[in-house]
């Protein structure tokens, strides 16, 4: 079994839970007058095969195939007598298959139908039902009990009394409707006061009964009220009727979309529900996983003033450098993301970055490792730009690859071979990228690190040493204006400012509307910083739906989509995507210090073409 408690993992790391089992059972062939708790018994080896998909596609939590697996239920297919045997099978199969890598959860639905009455008459008896089942699950390994799908409250709350004795932790998830109400006309807020007063339910969830967008607007009312861990397993959209079948046609990278912003949201998981399937799970997973880190960061502080080691002065911003020298005097800046290449031969960008500086742009960005993939140093590349070419580079650097010591000598080496402008972000874990089984380091996020750079600048190292002359680095931050929660967003902006951040790149930006409304929101802060606006001119459907659904922080409307969606051919998607970009840059550009506009595919010519016309 998993060492650490449920509870525990899922309150510091978002957990994915796996997707539906009956859709995965069904589509094997098996027919639906068939009891699919009892293939526990008869196919096992196809439900092992079904576990293991899911754990296969990055799934933290798998669930037993034992849903229906009561006296009640079972009674119905003549198989009451068989109760025990199939949860205490169900549970093994799991185990046998999540071995420790994963969490098994023992699933337990109603024993009642949703349009049945709850009566208190047969209270004894559900009790010794859902006790007979949880024993059983237990007795076969499961790491906690998943109370699902209730839709009678007072029925969820009775199972947990039921099977707190067990021991084990618990969750209880219920379901409501596009309203946000139980069958019973019971709104969410109510049912989550009465669930949270119950000190043996330790997670509390929403699942099935709608698809993730209206359970997205339910999770916005229910998530301020929680005080326990929230997991949302939605439907893969309403089931709709096509050619006689009954399917669910919610696609991954919809659903993946949404898992995102769930977990953004407050949400402590997200898994799936009826029509869910593996290819579901494998994007959300992917998704989920790159929006939590390993572990917590070091706290990197400034130097003690007692210690008898002062700071020194900085080096004013604009004499670090002429992009620095330009914000400070308040003109536009302008800038190019390009791409470090993933062989060592350097030629192909150097020539993209020269063109970048023959019209006139004031620097070339270049990412670190962009969405966890191996390329050529960056760091070597910007040094290459600033030795051959007359164009500043940024150097995008972040916290994912190097402890604090290797960041700290990063930042003195790159300054002594000429870098002066340092873009300094947390960076996107592994798992995001190709090497999903590589280690993230993470000792400290881009706020700790701009801490570190900032004392390298006053002449500090990290252990508070004097470090004679001091550097003059360029600080600059990265900020995400559409984040859902945007209080914590602008709260951590606020704390990179103070940290010693000089100026700032938001991500790319789609919603202009979003953006203004996070200027407004920065305005009553007291200290300011310029901020230039990330730009991403479109090429394609495919390529505003993979920013949408496959890159963190960005954010791209429905409006964009559909925008995208009516170009004929591909010379109509780049020309409207210039257009979109420049639409925005016209909207934002009385707000905004400057643009960096990325090359998409290495297409400098298109983001040329947006500045032009800024």
């Amino acid at each position: 079994m998993a060492k650490e408690s449920i509870i525990a993992r899922i309150t510091d790391h978002p957990l994915v839970f796996d997707g539906a089992m009956g859709t995965a059972i069904y589509e094997r062939g098996v027919f639906i007058n068939r009891c699919f708790d009892e293939v526990c018994l008869t196919k096992p080896d196809l439900i092992r095969e079904i576990h293991k998909s899911y754990m296969d596609a990055g799934a933290d939590v798998i669930e037993t195939n034992t849903f229906g697996a009561n006296r009640f239920w079972l009674r119905g297919h003549g198989l009451a007598e068989k109760t025990v045997e199939i949860n205490r099978t169900g549970a093994i199969l799991a185990r046998e298959v999540a071995g420790d890598s994963v969490y098994v959860a023992g699933s337990i639905g109603p024993c009642l139908r949703s349009t049945q009455l709850f009566v208190r008459d047969r209270a004894e008896e559900l009790r010794d039902a859902f006790a007979e089942s949880a024993g059983a699950l237990a007795d076969g390994g499961v790491d906690f009990l998943l109370l699902e799908t209730f839709s009678h409250i007072d029925e969820l709350i009775l199972a947990a009394e039921s099977v707190k004795h067990l021991g084990l932790p618990i969750m209880a998830s219920f379901t409501v409707d596009m309203r946000g109400e139980t069958v019973h006309g019971r709104a969410v807020e109510d049912v989550l006061a009465d669930l949270h007063a119950i000190d043996e339910i330790g997670i509390l969830g929403m699942n099935c009964g709608t698809g993730p967008a209206p359970l997205f607007s339910i999770a916005e009312r229910a998530i301020p009220r929680a005080t326990k861990p929230l997991v949302f397993m939605p439907n893969a959209g309403q089931p709709e009727e096509v050619d006689g079948r009954v399917l669910y046609l919610v696609t991954p990278e919809y659903f993946t979309s949404y898992a995102k912003r769930f977990i953004e949201l407050g949400a402590r998981g997200v898994g799936g529900c009826c029509g869910t399937t593996a290819d579901h799970i494998r994007e959300a997973a992917r998704a989920v996983h790159a929006l939590g880190h390993v572990k917590e960061f070091i706290q990197v502080h400034r130097t003690d003033p007692s210690s008898g080691v002062s700071p020194l002065p900085a080096i004013a911003m604009e004499e670090k450098c002429s992009f620095g020298a330009k914000l400070a005097r308040g003109e536009k800046v302008s800038s190019v993301e390009i791409l470090p290449p993933r062989s060592w031969e350097l030629s192909g960008m150097l020539e993209r970055v020269a063109t970048c500086a023959d019209a006139r742009i004031d620097a070339v960005n270049i990412p670190d490792g962009p969405r966890a993939s191996a390329r050529i140093s960056s760091m070597i590349a910007a040094i290459k730009i600033q030795e051959q070419l007359d164009i500043e580079p940024i150097l995008h650097y972040c916290c994912r690859d190097r402890n604090l010591i290797g960041m700290q000598s990063d930042l003195l080496g790159g300054y002594a071979a000429g870098l002066r402008n340092f873009l300094i972000i947390t960076g996107d874990p592994p798992k995001i990228g190709d090497y999903p089984d590589v280690t993230g380091v993470f000792d400290v996020d881009s706020i700790g690190l701009v801490r570190v750079a900032d004392g390298l600048n006053h002449g500090l190292d990290i252990g508070g040493n004097r470090l004679d002359p001091p550097c003059g680095l360029l600080l600059g931050v990265g900020v995400d204006p559409c984040a859902v929660d945007v209080a914590h967003e602008v709260e951590r902006f606020r704390q990179k400012v103070e940290a010693g951040a000089e100026y700032a790149i938001t991500q790319p930006v789609f919603d202009a509307d979003a953006l203004l409304r996070f200027l407004d929101l920065l305005d009553g802060m007291e200290a300011r910083i310029p901020i230039v606006a990330g730009v991403w001119p479109l090429v394609s459907l495919r390529n505003a739906e993979f920013m949408r659904n496959e890159v963190p922080g960005v954010t791209v409307p429905d409006v964009i989509i559909e925008r995208m969606r009516g170009c004929q051919t591909r010379e109509d998607g780049i020309r409207t995507g210039v257009e979109i970009a420049r639409e925005m840059c016209s909207r934002i550009t009385d707000r905004v210090a400057g643009f960096q506009v990325s090359a998409p595919f290495g297409k400098v010519e298109l983001a040329i073409e947006v500045l032009a016309g800024c």
